[in-house]
């Protein structure tokens, strides 16, 4: 059909194309932002939201607190750790020392050194006691924290099934508001698709056809390419469904579709030579000439054997001779291309008739 266009008129075929991908552009992208922004209609859940939070709240509340206080008992037994490191330390060497001086004291047997004796010893009791109290320190705060951690895992033993129940309800709750958001898309983008099948049947070819090719365009993009990431796991079905129920659409309208084009073509190859080139279009009859089947009944023809004048399937004439110039063109041209005389001008006097161009209409 393009070859059959003006040049002009191919160009601006062309640009019509482009303002209905454009167009189609456009309704994506506006068709997309209110998909992706279709879930807000619903309040976003929580498992928190299906607790029994009287039950809940003074076990978690319980384990907030353990764990506060095993953070403390930390912190405090590192602390408790260091100091009995420390009064190791200085107990060990207060021991080493006060033995050095009582081997000295042996050696030299010196009566008058038994009182520096005594509060030798009286210090290092002291500081094995500071040493103990250390001890004491350490294993208190290890306690504090089994009792915090013991505490804990109670708590959290109690509260497990109740979050587990909450977990349910939270899953199942979420389950039928996906449901509910994909119902909302489907309700969405089915009467598109819809809309676009009932544009295409009737109004492709029409004035505004960059319109509507744009908007089917868009219908199938919502439909198709939209919706299915939102599809819920057996929500598949519905794309296979509706994707059989258009493809037997389809098939029907392009089978009932084939069968009234053969009964017009039947009908029409019945018809005289002159009426059946009358009604076919200028565009129609250099299009299928242009891709060398006949204007008539569409099948093929060697249009380069310069001896066909007429299709040897239909009967219809395809070229005849000038009136004027004698010039073998085809039938269908509505002037000669040898001496441009106007094909539907009366023959010259004397000259022998010839076949009937088509009509201008």
């Amino acid at each position: 059909m393009s070859k059959s266009l003006r040049l002009s008129e191919k160009w601006f075929r062309r640009g019509l194309w482009l303002v209905a991908l454009v167009f189609a552009s456009f309704l994506v992208g506006l068709g997309s932002t209110i998909v992706g922004d279709l879930p807000q209609v619903e309040r976003m859940l929580t498992p928190d939201d299906f607790i029994d939070k009287a039950a809940a709240e003074p076990l978690r509340a319980t384990i907030r607190q353990a764990q506060r206080t095993e953070q403390e008992s930390t912190r405090e037994r590192e602390q408790a750790e260091l100091a009995l490191l420390t009064a190791q330390q200085t107990s060990r060497a207060a021991r080493e020392t006060f033995g050095n001086w009582l081997a000295t004291r042996r050696a030299t047997a010196q009566p008058d050194q038994d009182s520096e004796l005594i509060a030798r010893s009286k210090a290092l009791d002291t500081l094995k006691t500071k040493e103990n109290e250390a001890q004491r320190a350490v294993g208190a705060q290890r306690q504090i924290a089994l009792d915090a951690r013991q505490a804990r895992q109670s708590a959290q033993q109690k509260l497990a099934p109740l979050e587990d129940e909450a977990r349910k309800k939270f899953d199942a709750e979420s389950r039928r508001v996906e449901l509910r958001v994909f119902g909302y898309r489907l309700a969405l983008t089915l009467p598109l698709l819809v809309i676009a099948g009932w544009l295409f049947a009737k109004k492709r070819k029409s004035t505004w056809w960059p319109f509507v090719w744009g908007f089917i365009y868009f219908a199938l993009f919502a439909f198709f390419v939209e919706l299915v990431p939102y599809l819920p796991s057996y929500g598949g079905y519905v794309r296979y469904v509706v994707g059989i129920v258009v493809t037997v659409l389809v098939g029907r309208y392009a089978i009932v579709a084939l069968n009234r084009y053969l009964a017009r073509q039947k009908l029409a190859e019945a018809q005289p030579d002159t009426v059946r080139r009358n009604e076919l279009s200028y565009d129609t009859a250099l299009a299928r000439l242009a891709k060398s089947v006949c204007p008539g009944c569409e099948r093929p023809v060697d249009l380069k054997n310069t001896e066909i004048d007429f299709c040897p399937h239909c009967g219809i004439g395809l070229f005849d001779h000038c009136r004027v110039c004698e010039a073998r063109k085809s039938a269908f041209s509505h002037f000669c291309h040898a001496c441009g005389t106007d094909a539907a001008a009366p023959a010259p006097q004397g000259l022998p008739f010839q076949v009937q161009p088509a009509s201008t209409t």
